[in-house]
This record gives structure tokens, C-alpha cells and sequence, in this order.
């Protein structure tokens, strides 16, 4: 699972996230540190409303939290989400001899890039938030 700081990367640089069953998110607040928490329909629940998406904590009886606001939580994706993510310029994911992972990608009309870390969540964060800020930066 990627960190906290780079999933907060990766939102500050634009990565948007639309709240699904089976999506894992940590609520940014000193005193949840370190609770990562998986929306499920039986317990937590993406509500959205035109004023903005709430996550509801359904039947929790041993938490004082009923709901937080969508911006108050930062997604934490999966592996296979971010290689989704990464479309059409994934090329491939690698273990390297001194047990790290890259991370192959390729923008058209720019070489190759190599996103290593020491696990295959970082590296494919890692180039997402390139791919990202890449985006924005073309749209800007």
C-alpha cells in the first residue's frame, strides 16, 4: 500500500478520485494516523450529494465517526488501479536484482521513464504522479 504522503502527492497534483466498493482511503486527521479504512457497502458507503460526496461509517458502534467528508480522506489505490490509471503508457512492472520494482512507461512523443521503489504500490505511484503532473501541466 502506498503512503499516506504519496497518496497526498498525488491528489495535490490532481489525481481525482471517485469513491468506489472495494476503494481503501485514510481519514486526514492526527488522531486516525495510520487507520486505513475499505469502502464496502456493509460498513462504509460513498453517499454523493450535489454538495459533495460523504463517506458514511454504517453500523460502527465502537467509532465516534458516522461520516467524513469526502475532502477530509485521501485514496489510497490499489496496485491494479493505478496501472489502470496509467492507460495506454504502462509498459511493464519489474523486480530488479537488488529486490526493488520499476516501472516502465511511455508518453507519446517522449522516451521511456523508470519509476523504481522498494515496492511495485510505490513505483506505480510514482509514475502516475509523473503521468499526473505531466497532465495538468499540459492542460495549464
Amino acid at each position: 500500500m502506498i503512503s499516506v504522503d504519496l497518496a497526498l502527492l498525488l491528489r495535490g497534483a490532481g489525481l481525482r478520485w471517485h469513491p468506489a466498493s472495494g476503494d481503501r482511503f485514510a481519514v486526514i486527521q492526527p488522531e486516525m494516523a495510520g487507520e486505513v479504512f475499505t469502502i464496502s457497502e456493509m460498513t462504509i458507503e460513498a453517499h454523493h450529494y450535489p454538495t459533495g460526496t460523504i463517506l458514511g461509517f454504517n453500523g460502527t458502534t465502537e467509532w465516534a465517526l458516522d461520516s467524513v467528508a469526502q475532502e477530509d480522506a485521501v485514496w489510497l489505490p490499489r496496485e491494479d488501479q493505478m496501472r489502470e490509471l496509467l492507460g495506454g503508457t504502462f509498459r511493464s512492472l519489474a523486480r530488479s536484482t537488488d529486490g526493488t520494482y520499476q516501472v516502465l512507461v511511455e508518453r507519446p512523443g517522449h522516451p521511456e521513464q523508470v519509476f523504481t521503489a522498494d515496492s511495485a504500490e510505490e513505483a506505480y505511484a510514482d509514475a502516475l504522479l509523473s503521468l499526473v503532473t505531466a497532465a495538468v501541466e499540459r492542460v495549464g
